[in-house]
């Protein structure tokens, strides 16, 4: 896996499949940046500007709903979807 850029453009909706896709590599940082942010408990409507790069106060139900779903992406990111990077970095070293 290449390294994923550290500001890429974000979608109005994550993806909800249940395996990694290729939206999922482009926008690691990006879902970091979300949990540590929820970790900070810091205000959504800033976190929709600074990190998803919505204007909450132009646009408040895509910024909510895009920052909804890159967060809820992001939870499964660390829950299960890192599984499938491990399983991929297995597979290229075995090559």
């Amino acid at each position: 896996m290449q390294s994923p850029p550290l500001d890429p453009k974000v979608s109005d909706l994550a993806p909800t499949d249940t395996v990694l896709t290729p939206y999922d590599e482009a926008h690691i940082v990006t879902y970091l940046r979300l949990l540590d942010a929820e970790a900070e408990m810091a205000d959504w409507i800033e976190v929709a500007r600074v990190v998803l790069g919505i204007d909450a106060i132009a646009e408040p139900d895509r910024a909510r709903r895009a920052y909804e779903s890159h967060l809820a992406r992001a939870k499964w990111m660390a829950s299960h979807g890192y599984r499938h990077l491990l399983r991929r970095g297995g597979d290229e070293t075995n090559k």
